[in-house]
Formats: C-alpha cells, sequence, structure tokens
C-alpha cells in the first residue's frame, strides 16, 4: 500500500539531521522511512529545515520567540496547511508540535499527533477534540500512564534511534558529557555540581535557543559554573560531533528535573557502549537499567557517586540493550503499520 504523509513540524525549530529536539529527530527518521519505503513523504517546517520528501517551508522568525513569534508562525502554518490540502490528497497528517491545536486541519484525511512532550503540558481538550478521526498517542509508557482516560488515545510507539549509525568504543576518556536542549528544566547546572564533585571534567553541548528563559538559565545558572578548564560549553553539536562526544565520554549525565516522555540521547550512547546516569524523571527508569546500562540516582551528590563508579558498568551490555530495545527500525515498522490502520 502507497501512503503519502503530511508531517507537520514544530514551526520555531528545523528539523533534518541535525536537529536538536526529540520531535525533530523522530520526524526526520520517520520522513526519511517514508521516501526508501515508495511512500510519499510532505513536510511542512520552518525555513532551514532539511528532508528528503517535499519540504513547504515556513518562514523563521527573528529576534526573541515570543508569543508575537509564535502567532506569526501559527498563522503561516495554517496556510501551508490549507495550500497542502488543496493540492494532495494525504492518507494521514502527523502532527508533532506542542501546540498543533492552533493550526490543526479542518475536517478531512485522518490527523495523529504523536505526543512528544508531558501530557500536562498541552490543553486537556486535546483528548477529547472535536474534529472527527483525530488521535493522539504517546512516546514511552510512563507517558501513556500519565494520560488521562480518553477516546481519541491510541497505544503508545516507543521511541527509537538509528543504532548501526552509532558505533560502540569500550575505552572511553577521561571526561563526563551532558548534552541537550539548554534550558531549565534539563537540570544541567546540577550535571555541573555533580561533575566537581566527582572531580571530572564535563562538556556541555547544546543550543540556547531565543526564549527569555532559556537565556537567564543559561547566563544566571550555567555560565558562573562554566571555568573553561574543567567545565567547558561547547555549544550545539550536530550529528557527527555529537557521536563522537557519546562514544567517548566515561558516561551521560541526564539531570531532567520534569517527566521526560523518552530521552534519544540516552538512547544513543547506550548504542555507543556509554553508560546513562540519570534522575528518575518520566520514562528515564525505562531506558536506563539501574546496574546495567548505567545508574538512577536522587540528586547531584549521588550522581558524583555513580561517576565514580561507572567503569564498573560493561560498555558491551549497554550497546547490547540498544540493539534489543530502541532500534529505529522497530519504530518505524510500528509508524508504518499504523499509517497504514489509520489510512
Amino acid at each position: 500500500m502507497s501512503l503519502r504523509i503530511l508531517s507537520v513540524a514544530y514551526p520555531l525549530a528545523p528539523v533534518g539531521p541535525d536537529a536538536v529536539g526529540g520531535a525533530e529527530q523522530i520526524l526526520t527518521l520517520l520522513d526519511r522511512a517514508l521516501v526508501r519505503h515508495g511512500h510519499e513523504s510532505v513536510v511542512i517546517a520552518c525555513e532551514g529545515s532539511r528532508v528528503e520528501g517535499t519540504l513547504l517551508s515556513a518562514p523563521l522568525p527573528q529576534g526573541p520567540l515570543d508569543e508575537a513569534a509564535r502567532a506569526s508562525a501559527h498563522e503561516n502554518y495554517r496556510h501551508l496547511i490549507r495550500q497542502a490540502l488543496e493540492h494532495w490528497r494525504f492518507d494521514v497528517v502527523h502532527m508533532h508540535a506542542l501546540d498543533f491545536h492552533s493550526y490543526l486541519p479542518p475536517a478531512g484525511p485522518p490527523v495523529m499527533v504523536t505526543l512528544h512532550l508531558p501530557p500536562d503540558w498541552y490543553p486537556k481538550h486535546i483528548f477529547r477534540l472535536d474534529r472527527p478521526d483525530s488521535w493522539v498517542h504517546c512516546v514511552s509508557e510512563a507517558q501513556q500512564r500519565a494520560c488521562p482516560p480518553s477516546a481519541n488515545l491510541l497505544p503508545y510507539i516507543e521511541n527509537g534511534v538509528p543504532v548501526e549509525c552509532f558505533h560502540l568504543v569500550t575505552r572511553k576518556r577521561n571526561f563526563v558529557l551532558a548534552l541537550g536542549r539548554i534550558c531549565p528544566e534539563k537540570g544541567f547546572h546540577l550535571a555541573l555540581d555533580a561533575a566537581v564533585q566527582a572531580r571530572i571534567p564535563l562538556l556541555l553541548a547544546g543550543e540556547v535557543f531565543e526564549y527569555l528563559a532559556h537565556k537567564e538559565y543559561f547566563c544566571k545558572e550555567l555560565l558562573p559554573r562554566l571555568d573553561g578548564a574543567s567545565s567547558r560549553f561547547i555549544g550545539p553539536a550536530g550529528f557527527a560531533p555529537k557521536r563522537r562526544l557519546l562514544a567517548t565520554a566515561r558516561c551521560l549525565l541526564a539531570p531532567s528535573l520534569v517527566p521526560e516522555t523518552s530521552s534519544l540521547v540516552a538512547m544513543e550512547a547506550l548504542a555507543c557502549g556509554t553508560p546513562v546516569i540519570a534522575f528518575p524523571s518520566g520514562a528515564l527508569p525505562e531506558i536506563v537499567e539501574h546496574g546495567r546500562t548505567g545508574f538512577i540516582v536522587q540528586d547531584a551528590g549521588e550522581m558524583a557517586e555513580a561517576i565514580r563508579a561507572v567503569d564498573a558498568i560493561n560498555p558491551v551490555e549497554c550497546r547490547r540493550a540498544a540493539e534489543d530495545r530502541f532500534s529505529a527500525a522497530r519504530m518505524i515498522g510500528e509508524y508504518l503499520a499504523r499509517f497504514e490502520a489509520l489510512a
């Protein structure tokens, strides 16, 4: 069965191989898989995006990403969605963003929304959408448990990563890594505190987006802890440098302060044979097997202790867990089956 899928990205973050956010990375994997399986993929995303299907790009607002920028982006998306639906007949519209309800298409082809963020970050009405043939689904069991009962909630599809693109490295260098979007909820200040206590250098990689809260967090909480010697910020890391960092770090630190719905970077670290030390936030305990592929800890002090003990974790076991549980091929197969069922 040949499918034509319209994927709608978050309007303020580019998609592509070097995308930062989990939603953007999953959309990129699905777009590529659709094309390579002989289906048609049309993607609505902001300028600067790179896709293998057909890209309909919207302007990316300049300056602060505030309410005015969001309102402008929503209007651009409503226009592009209307154009796409007039030009093509789609089997499924697949939406990925927190604000999808602001540009939900009118009645027509089935709409499936992947909820990439904690359920209580979305307005409650998304679990009882008035639009017919509209569905939402989660990316982990932990996220699904946090959702209210809903007739339009489908079984979850757990995220995956292209394990085959990451290489097992058993000899690690003497640094720990924290990697992700730079914002308060990621808790990177606690990773820096833990590294100081463990007396090991830390590299922090990620992008500071033009949100006021993100920039204030970086300036007030992170910069004072970054001395350039033992702890260093290296900015955004595209796919190739990210892969090198994950492969050579002694461990990845994931001190998230919010219920993570998934963690692609933790899965990628395990694919490199790199243990993960994480807080018990959301789905992280589902990804990290305590004592086998890393450690689940409660605070910065316990994180420091785990860093000192991390050499006891076998990199081969980490890689095996990634191959067994977090394959992108498995995830893609489940999405393709769901697209066909909805179509």
